[in-house]
């Protein structure tokens, strides 16, 4: 029987103070190796292993390439990179985005999962939309363990929630009882090692871009009738796993959530270019109307003016409706977290 050496966490928005809650929980000499991501701008000095490392006696820093995995310490997510888990090693990788981050969780959770099977603990705490649920399923689907946090416990319940309404967890808690049932089980013996599922092996090589082939997106799921929002390639659903999911063949990765929310930053940007579009082609049209007017096309000047009031007439309804979604619908917070080098406390950016 092995142990539970490896314990990988994920969080969002309202992560730094739950982290920081949750490190505070452990003595100095449990037997674990803790990996963490945050979201969080790839321009943000991330200065959360300093306080993660404050937070209680583990010693917490910034992941490092190839970097040893040793009980006793928090490894943290660099701004702009993957952290994937390797046996007895980590991997700092910049492929592409998923779920819109980097560092995302799922890649992170899906690597752990593969490298320990059977011994991976994933936890998930607050934070907004659904990154992380479909590497917690992969964790489960490898033997490990799930730990959710509870949703009315977390500043952010997103998060805990999709991955509850997705995964079969094995334990939903309050933040303050997370640490004592991580150090629980890392006491115990963990189960007999799984076979890796071979479409997790699979999408973390394409992940990874350790192989870039249509012909193993095929393997993986069809292809379906949308593109990438990042890069305007083919999409595949997945088909393996619980929850649903696409992916192109250069390594984007979307939960159906975050292909929405993606979609919904595409649509905003192209009616607002659009509009700007129609109010530069109305200003031409008025300036084509007064050319002709000089020259006494009277015909020519009067279709010109015409089209030129359609136009504006057009962006206007274009930029009323843009400015009606913005203030009429729900607030939501920015997933990325920006930590500021003199402070304990995250902002939305």
């Amino acid at each position: 029987m092995l142990p539970h050496r490896v314990v990988v966490v994920g969080a969002s928005a309202g992560g730094v103070a739950a982290l920081r809650n949750l490190f505070s929980q452990f003595s100095h000499d449990i037997q674990a190796a803790f990996i963490v991501v945050l979201h969080i701008l790839a321009e943000s000095p991330s200065v959360l292993p300093t306080l993660l490392d404050n937070a209680g006696p583990l010693k917490a820093k910034a992941a490092e390439d190839n970097e040893p995995i040793l009980p006793g310490h928090v490894y943290v997510a660099p701004p702009d990179f993957h952290l994937l888990v390797k046996p007895g090693f980590l991997r700092l990788h910049r492929g592409p985005k998923e779920n819109r981050h980097r560092p995302a969780i799922d890649p992170m959770f899906r690597s752990a999962a593969i490298a320990y099977p059977g011994q991976t603990i994933g936890v998930v705490l607050t934070g907004y939309l659904d990154d992380g649920t479909a590497g917690l399923s992969a964790i489960k689907r490898c033997g490990g363990f799930a730990i959710v946090q509870d949703p009315q416990d977390a500043d952010f319940p997103d998060m805990p929630m999709n991955a509850l309404a997705e995964v079969d967890v094995d334990y939903k808690l309050p933040l303050h009882q997370i640490g004592g049932k991580i150090t629980q089980l890392v006491i115990q013996a963990a189960s007999d090692t799984h076979e890796v599922p071979k479409d997790i092996v699979m999408e973390a090589k394409i992940a990874e871009q350790t192989v870039s082939d249509i012909r193993r997106e095929d393997l993986l799921g069809h292809q379906v009738p949308m593109n990438c929002p990042d890069c305007n390639g083919p999409l595949w659903q997945m088909e393996g796993g619980t929850v649903k999911r696409y992916r192109c063949h250069v390594g984007h990765s979307f939960t159906a959530r975050t292909l929405m929310a993606s979609q919904d930053s595409v649509l905003e940007k192209a009616l607002w270019v659009a509009m700007r579009t129609m109010e530069e082609r109305a200003n031409l049209s008025l300036l084509m109307a007064k050319n002709e007017a000089k020259q006494q096309r009277d015909l020519s000047a009067q279709l010109y003016a015409e089209q030129s009031e359609t136009l504006k007439a057009h962006a206007q309804v274009i930029r009323q409706l843009l400015v009606e979604s913005t203030t009429s619908s729900k607030s939501i917070p920015s997933t990325s977290n920006h930590i500021s080098s003199n402070s304990s406390y995250v902002s939305s950016s």
